[in-house]
């Protein structure tokens, strides 16, 4: 699923392959609409199976339209394909159209009007045909269908536990039958469906719905489950909160209003991002939001650290922005002396936008120690390694000389076999960053570059690594 597991870690489990040449391509936009020379469209996650049948979701028109595709991880070959009749929620950046795997074997695909569709035999040609599944009611849906195809979104990545059951945010714009409210909906693995109203579940009246693209994130427990949700209408900024929820019955445990660090005041619970939870190893959770006035720090926005009932703990990270942060085990960075078992890897751009130098980096950060931040004078996690992106962006050198093109992660790979993680720039280059040595090791070019909506790394069951540039997806390897 999005960031590999239902934690949000990106931790692959087995090495990848050495970025030598691309293997086969698709594109997965086949009419991506372009504002001016960059592409703000957030594009769902590969699925990779264990077999290495890597499931692609395809945006087939310009606005709207989806299907899946299946194909052998080995050559690209097609082994199947399944069409669904998803429509996006109202939006702005287009959002991103996210399915999962589950481990009892089944794929689940967002439909129209909040419904799912499940697909298994997805390791063969052709495979069993889809079977719609309705959180709120087969017979609800199909006695009132107009009402709720032009009223109800699915809006996040959908996850999976490790029973089977998936959690998705919904959107709901109009009346329904049901007086359905905007909120997180669980389906078990059977099919039978619950939801609470984002507005309830944070005992807030103002509240409209989950975070677009915020994909749920499960303590390694299974036992809560952690959303964001907002005040938003899906085309911009929103405040909010970050909620724990009992993953049995959506009963709220827990929630805590997230503010700017640095202001106090509320911060920007931003539509166009995709940020989502992370969950460390230790139960800990991490949630990326974007300043409160915007440009205070430079649109990096802030990683906030919580314990596992949402109570604030240590000094957040500084930077947040549409990034999912990863966790890296302490043990593969051998420079680090600290006391923390894990390490957490971000985005950190600066960007020239918002008042930036432009030295846009990836970092390595301790969420147990910290540094005073020479931006916003504020204490952040302590950075353990960064390293800026490689390649000039002339559009501002003339100004910041050393002004260097964006990461465009919202989620990188990392790889625990051989100290390293990937990423992709918007230079048009995938980098292997070794964290032996802090150095970018590795890159190969995918595309001539591109200014884009942030995208995820991710590395298939025989090292293969993905990644997306330009409307495309890449698999390389050896």
């Amino acid at each position: 699923m999005y960031a590999r597991n239902v934690q949000h870690t990106a931790l692959a489990d087995v090495a990848s392959q050495p970025l030598n040449r691309i293997h086969w391509k698709r594109r997965i936009d086949l009419r991506p609409q372009y504002t001016g020379d960059e592409l703000l469209i957030h594009y769902g996650s590969p699925l990779i199976t264990q077999a290495n049948t890597v499931i692609i979701p395809i945006k087939v028109g310009a606005r709207d339209g989806w299907t899946l595709e299946g194909r052998r991880g080995s050559d690209g070959r097609v082994l199947w394909r399944q069409w669904t009749d998803y429509r996006l929620p109202p939006h702005d950046w287009v959002p991103s159209f996210s399915p999962a795997l589950s481990p009892t074997g089944k794929l689940w695909l967002p439909g129209a009007a909040g419904t799912l569709y499940l697909r298994t035999q997805l390791d063969v040609r052709g495979g069993v045909r889809r079977q719609q599944v309705v959180f709120y009611g087969a017979s609800n849906y199909r006695a009132k269908r107009r009402a709720y195809l032009t009223g109800v979104f699915i809006n996040t990545p959908i996850v999976s536990d490790n029973a089977g059951n998936v959690f998705f945010g919904f959107y709901v714009s109009g009346p329904t039958p049901l007086n359905l409210q905007s909120g997180i909906a669980r389906v078990a693995d059977d099919g039978t469906g619950t939801w609470v109203s984002a507005a309830s579940a944070a005992s807030d009246a103002a509240i409209t719905k989950v975070v677009h693209n915020c994909a749920p994130a499960l303590s390694n427990d299974g036992n809560t489950v952690y959303v964001a949700v907002s005040d938003g209408d899906g085309l911009g900024s929103g405040a909010g909160y970050l909620l724990a929820l009992d993953s049995h019955t959506l009963t709220t445990i827990a929630e805590q209003r997230l503010q700017d660090p640095l202001s106090w005041t509320d911060a920007d619970l931003n539509d166009n991002g995709t940020a989502s939870p992370t969950v460390g190893p230790d139960g800990n959770v991490y949630y990326g939001v974007l300043e409160s006035s915007f440009g205070s720090n430079h649109a990096r926005g802030w990683l906030l650290h919580f314990d596992p009932m949402l109570q604030p703990t240590g000094a957040p990270g500084a930077f947040g922005w549409d990034d999912t942060a990863s966790v890296v085990p302490a043990s593969l960075v051998p420079s680090y002396q600290g006391s923390a078992t894990y390490l957490l890897m971000t985005k950190y751009n600066n960007y020239v936008e918002a008042g930036g130098d432009g030295v846009n980096r990836i970092a390595v950060l301790d969420p147990t120690d910290q540094m005073v931040d020479p931006i916003s004078g504020l204490s952040v996690m302590r950075e353990v390694l960064t390293v800026a992106g490689p390649t000039p962006d002339t559009d501002y050198t003339s100004t910041f000389p050393n002004a260097v093109h964006e990461w465009c992660i919202n989620t990188a790979a990392v790889d625990p076999v051989t100290q390293s993680i990937l990423a992709n720039n918007e230079d048009g280059k995938l980098y292997r960053w070794d964290l032996t040595t802090g150095a970018l090791s590795e890159s190969i070019v995918l595309t001539p570059g591109l200014g884009e909506a942030y995208t995820p790394t991710l590395i298939g069951p025989d090292g293969t690594v993905y990644s997306i540039n330009n409307a495309t997806l890449f698999a390389v390897g050896q």
